[in-house]
């Protein structure tokens, strides 16, 4: 069994190695992205393994179609990458609906007591000896009003952090749980109300922009806004207007809806093109972090572990672990 790996980082090898040599299957690793035109790189494979900025349209499925690969095994949890429609049941897709909530989970609140108590600042001014405390006044998490959209297994962990702070919790989805001192209401309710509030829901047609002009004109001016999740649930653009016209206390951001041709490379030596990243990385309540909550090595070994166990089950097997089914 052979499986070509897209989009490859020095830090996937070592645990993928370790499972596909327990499993008998031979890993091809590529650096480049899947996309049209290096789709041509799996013949002779028997499927991919993609991540979430690889691009699996309709031109890329029928070109790994043709070069006989059975199956697209994503090691990540979302698929807003596959064509689905397209893809109409002719080849199975897996994910990895789980890997570690907690390291999205605590990245979030990182983000968030980085921002709020400016230990960014902090850091960058005391290696220049610079001791004075102007500007770096914050403000306290307990009492607060959270608000969680998505309470799956991250968004629980979330809330379990959060409540661990002394915060109201309030939460929005469109399938409640039974989480105890949680409050369930609707958006308008939760954007109102809230002065945090943090995503934990995947991107579909319903969520696209979630976060819009509308939403940010419903939110308190000091709110500040966590996505770990996934980039388009936020209108980069209208989030940028709010921040310059000071209409929010901030934002934390480990995603970008444009970040495809950005994030897991170095540009450090490199004219950004997108203005809008540009000047949202350039306001001091703002942070970006680069698609990095998931990576701990609880989560990139629980990621490889899941990842071959789905296609080993799926080619020995034929059973569907983890099929991803929209």
């Amino acid at each position: 069994m052979k499986i070509a790996f897209f989009d490859t980082k020095t830090y996937d090898k070592p645990s993928f190695d370790k499972y596909a040599e327990r499993a008998g299957i031979t890993m091809k690793y590529f650096e480049t992205k899947l996309t049209e035109d290096t789709a041509s790189l799996a013949q002779g494979f028997d499927g991919v393994c993609v991540f979430v900025n690889d691009t699996v349209s309709a031109l890329v499925i029928d070109i790994l179609l043709e070069q006989g690969c059975k199956f697209i095994a994503l090691r990540c949890a979302g698929f807003n990458n596959v064509d689905f429609k397209h893809l109409a049941g002719r080849m199975p897709v897996f994910n990895v609906p789980a890997y570690s909530p907690h390291s999205v989970a605590e990245h979030a609140m990182a983000m968030l007591l980085t921002s709020i108590r400016r230990i960014h600042k902090a850091y960058i001014r005391t290696r220049d000896f610079n001791f004075s405390l102007n500007g770096m006044t914050g403000f306290d998490l307990h009492s607060k009003t959270v608000g969680v959209v998505g309470t799956g297994k991250i968004g629980r962990c979330f809330i379990d952090i959060c409540r661990g702070f002394g915060m109201k919790v309030l939460a929005y989805d469109k399938y409640p749980a039974d989480i105890p001192d949680v409050t369930y209401v609707d958006k308008d309710t939760l954007f109102r109300e809230s002065d945090i509030i943090s995503l934990h829901c995947p991107l579909t047609d319903d969520t696209y922009h979630m976060i819009d002009d509308d939403a940010i004109a419903k939110m308190k001016k000091r709110a500040i806004i966590i996505n770990t999740s996934r980039g388009a649930l936020i209108d980069a653009a209208a989030l940028l207007a709010a921040i310059k016209e000071r209409r929010l206390g901030g934002a934390c951001l480990d995603v970008y809806e444009d970040e495809n041709d950005l994030f897991f490379e170095d540009y450090s030596n490199h004219i950004v093109s997108d203005d809008v990243l540009a000047r949202l990385i350039s306001m001091p309540n703002v942070i970006v972090t680069s698609h990095q909550a998931f990576l701990t090595e609880e989560a990139l070994d629980n990621i490889a572990q899941t990842t071959i166990e789905n296609v080993l089950c799926y080619l020995t097997e034929g059973c569907d672990k983890n099929r991803v089914i929209v």
